[in-house]
């Protein structure tokens, strides 16, 4: 049974990564549009800025948290999340089950030799993988997203990658997911570097220990900087009202 809970304003789906899994195929059978979001601590925090942002995670068909921080801090507060389900690990599992089931893709973000180099990668390790389409994450104004949105339509995808930065996928798949009429619709954010080797994911360790953004942070400090120190420290009060909400 998933018990949803919800963390900061925004629902979390209790599943397991196997769990998470099955409801993605039960999604794909059905052929109906169906939105996936992650939440780290990033997100919560820009979710608790932007109620627009919080409306689309809260209405989208499946929620995972992307982020240690945040399974701890469920435990924290009594409502414990089953794991962690990282965007980039749900991203190798549906590649590989998509080329073992027939399962279309479509792959949407990053520059164009970026994307087009992912592409490549994953019909050279699948070989049964069907990549419906890809395209780069750069387009201006609402004439220009209307034709990617139609160019992802028309390609009778199942499974739709957006690799584009937070909170404009989650806007773009919450205008045009029911026109594009993908079965599953996913942002993945910076996957698509790590999954071609321009950006090296922590270590193991690192990434049970709840560190991988601190690796993040020491491969880019200058850009990360504001992000992680800065910016989601919020993180930090905002689990403190919860907290002392649940007090009282």
């Amino acid at each position: 049974m998933n018990d949803a809970i919800t963390l900061m304003g925004c629902r979390i789906d209790n599943l397991s990564m196997e769990e998470t899994l099955v409801r993605i195929e039960e999604f794909i059978r059905s052929g109906k549009p169906h939105q996936h979001v992650v939440v780290n601590v990033d997100k919560l925090v820009k979710a608790s800025r932007d109620p627009e942002l919080r409306r689309i995670v809260n209405e989208c068909a499946l929620v995972n948290a992307d982020g240690m921080p945040v399974v701890w801090a469920s435990r924290l507060l009594g409502k414990p999340l089953k794991e962690r389900v990282a965007g980039i690990d749900l991203f190798e599992a549906l590649m590989r089950r998509a080329g073992e089931k027939g399962w279309r893709v479509f792959l949407l973000g990053a520059r164009e030799e970026v994307v087009a180099a992912v592409a490549e990668t994953y019909r050279r390790r699948y070989p049964q993988l069907a990549i419906a389409g890809w395209r780069n994450g750069y387009w201006k104004g609402e004439t220009e997203e209307a034709q990617v949105a139609e160019q992802v339509r028309a390609s009778g995808a199942d499974l739709l990658f957006v690799a584009i930065s937070s909170p404009k996928k989650e806007q773009f798949l919450g205008r045009w997911q029911a026109e594009m009429k993908i079965p599953f619709a996913m942002g993945v954010g910076g996957t698509f570097d790590v999954a071609i080797g321009l950006v090296k994911r922590a270590p193991r360790w690192m990434q049970r220990a709840g560190l991988e953004w601190f690796y993040r942070f020491l491969q880019e400090p200058r850009r990360m900087f504001r992000r992680y120190f800065i910016d989601d420290m919020a993180f930090i009060w905002l689990f403190i009202k919860e907290a002392a909400g649940r007090k009282v």
